[in-house]
Parts: C-alpha cells; structure tokens; sequence
C-alpha cells in the first residue's frame, strides 16, 4: 500500500515536470495531454488517475510557481541576514534562482496572456502574493533604516516587475555574461528606491531684513 503511494506520487511528479519541460519549450497552451502523457512515461489513460483535464494539472503548476518564488524570498532573506547588503544578495539571489528554474520562471513570464482564464488568475494571484511580500520586506527595510518610502506597495510592484523583465534576460544568457546583468538590475532597483524615498523638504531661510521688519511691526 504504501509503494503504491510513493508510486503514484511520482508518477504524479514525473507529470508536473513533463509539463514544465514541454512549456518552456513551446508554452504551456500550446502542449497536449499525449505530449505530457508521453514524455513522462504513461498512457494518455494513465494520466486521469492523477488529474481531471490539462487546466488542472496547469494549476498544480502554478502551485510550484508559488513555492518557488516563496523560496526564492526566504534564500534572499537569509543572504541578506548573512551579507548585509539588501538589494545585492536580493538580485544575486533572483538571478541564480530563476537561472537554475528556468522552465518554471518561463511558465511564469509567457501564460499571464494564456488562453485559460482560471489559469491567467491563478498566475496573477501567485504574483500578487509575491508582491505582497516584497511589499513587506521593504516596509521593514524602510523602517529600520529611518528610510521612509511614498508608496512601498507601488515601490514593490516595481521592483518586481524589473525584475521579472531582466529575468527573462537572464535565461538564456551564457553564464559569463549574467554578472553585468545583475549589476544593471541593482542600478535599477536603487533607481526604484531613491526615487520612492521621502526627501524632507528644505526649511526656509528667513533673512534677517524680513525678521526685522516682523518685528517692528
């Protein structure tokens, strides 16, 4: 009973990876139940003793978005704990992570205009979380630094979508040339933040004429 289980969980497995390899090729709406039957090792009639249609097995998909951009968060948390520097080991972070899931972050980037709607708003809810999160984080940056931002939501959907925007760069970029790409991004995320930031207005001046003549008055 319980081989039997371990089995169909990774038949289950070999399903959603068969799937993420054939989207990153061609797009996700453009691949058949067969293609994704085949190239993970069963019958076309196997496949619907793990999922109901191809929508469904798009949405577990779209659940590993959400674990992976939640793990892409907590390993940038953890260098900045080690590092210090923020926005460097964010964006070295990012770039390794969706370098080394490429298939994955090539699913994320093309079906947001696929043609299955629950599928486009489940990808927009996994990003929204994302956002969300960064959102967060920055809020906490901004206080602890005594840093105050106008608007860290607008701050944080930016960044975000710099990010998503170079990333898709990054994918296909041979390895010894990712690292001016990462500078770029840091450029672009500092941009991001300076301009987010409040500056404290300049007190005016008040000439000693004009303080004379209030007085006399």
């Amino acid at each position: 009973m319980h081989e039997r289980l371990e089995q169909k969980q990774r038949t289950r497995r070999n399903l959603i990876e068969a799937a993420l390899k054939l989207s990153g090729e061609q797009g996700f709406s453009s691949i058949s139940l067969r293609e994704v039957a085949k190239v993970a090792g069963i019958t076309p009639a196997g496949f619907y003793r793990h999922f109901h249609d191809m929508e469904e097995l798009g949405l577990a998909l779209i659940d590993e978005v959400g674990l992976s951009l939640r793990h892409l968060l907590r390993e940038a948390r953890r260098n900045i704990d080690k590092e210090g520097s923020a926005v460097r080991s964010s964006v070295e972070t990012f770039i390794e992570y969706i370098t080394e899931n490429a298939n994955l972050f090539r699913l994320l980037q093309g079906e947001r205009q696929g043609s299955s709607l629950a599928f486009r708003k489940a990808l927009f809810a996994e990003i929204n979380r994302f956002i969300e999160e960064v959102t967060e984080d920055l809020d906490r940056g901004s206080k602890l630094l005594d840093q105050p931002l106008m608007d860290v939501g607008l701050a944080a959907e930016a960044i975000v979508a710099v990010a998503f925007t170079v990333g898709a760069e990054a994918i296909d970029l041979p390895k010894h040339r990712r690292q001016e790409l990462i500078e770029r991004l840091i450029k672009e995320v500092k941009m991001i933040l300076r301009g987010a930031r409040i500056q404290e207005r300049p007190k005016k001046k008040v000439s000693k004429k004009s303080s004379r003549r209030k007085s006399q008055r």
